[in-house]
């Protein structure tokens, strides 16, 4: 029997990419879900029934460029998933939260999001405790919020900045971008990520030529994540 994965794409911009890869060679069918669709990007505040959780064998949800608890912002939707990802987690189907996804499921488990004080981007590395579940990287970060770890869970990884990564029970929270390819950087950067970096004092082209430059170790990189993920904490 195929087992299914939903992955959430909160915006239009968000693309599988490595993980949806990772996730297809250990034979796992791909159902996305857009949530924020590409009219409304600046105006995220859409109404989205989000589907019931026990109908998946994994869900995925991802990043995006907006705050978990800036409402005013994104509106009701986000509650509606904090719901959906509570009843994954209670019902025992596996989670993997990426960048944004990471920072719902803390908030959906009874942790929080908090500002991290600066922003982060680019590829770095990070302390692990656990190299064989999640690598030392280096991973891409793109963010300026930061996991408040729900009770019970472990933090497994951190940086100076924030923690890197979490897990409790059947569900893994990410802070990092492990599904990042430069075809993804691209859309980023041509919908609002440009002026950050430069803002930030980062060359564009330098994080595009670094990005292009790790293609494989990347990908090696994710496969080995979620290999680990599926085989010690979905299982």
């Amino acid at each position: 029997m195929t087992r299914t994965a939903l992955l959430i794409e909160h915006d239009a911009f968000t693309r599988p990419a490595l993980v949806g890869e990772a996730l297809e060679r250990r034979g796992y069918r791909i159902v996305r879900r857009l949530v924020v669709p590409e009219h409304r990007f600046h105006s995220p505040d859409v109404e989205h029934d989000f589907p019931d959780p026990r109908a998946w064998d994994l869900i995925v949800p991802m990043g995006a460029p907006w705050s978990v608890d800036d409402h005013a912002t994104i509106g009701t939707w986000i509650h509606h998933e904090l719901d959906m990802l509570a009843t994954a987690h209670a019902e025992g189907i596996p989670v993997l939260g990426i960048c944004f996804g990471g920072q719902a499921l803390s908030v959906a488990l009874g942790g929080g999001v908090r500002r991290a004080g600066q922003w982060e981007i680019g590829w770095g590395q990070i302390d692990t405790d656990d190299p064989a579940l999640v690598g030392a990287g280096p991973w891409f970060q793109f963010h300026k919020d930061a996991m408040v770890l729900p009770p019970g869970a472990v933090e497994i990884a951190r940086n100076r900045v924030c923690p890197q990564a979490w897990t409790a029970g059947r569900s893994l929270a990410v802070q990092f971008h492990p599904e990042l390819t430069l075809e993804v950087l691209d859309l980023w950067l041509a919908n609002g990520a440009a002026p950050v970096l430069r803002a930030e004092g980062l060359d564009v082209q330098d994080v595009r030529r670094a990005t292009a430059a790790t293609v494989d170790e990347a990908r090696s990189r994710t496969v080995s994540l979620v290999e680990a993920f599926l085989e010690r904490i979905a299982r």
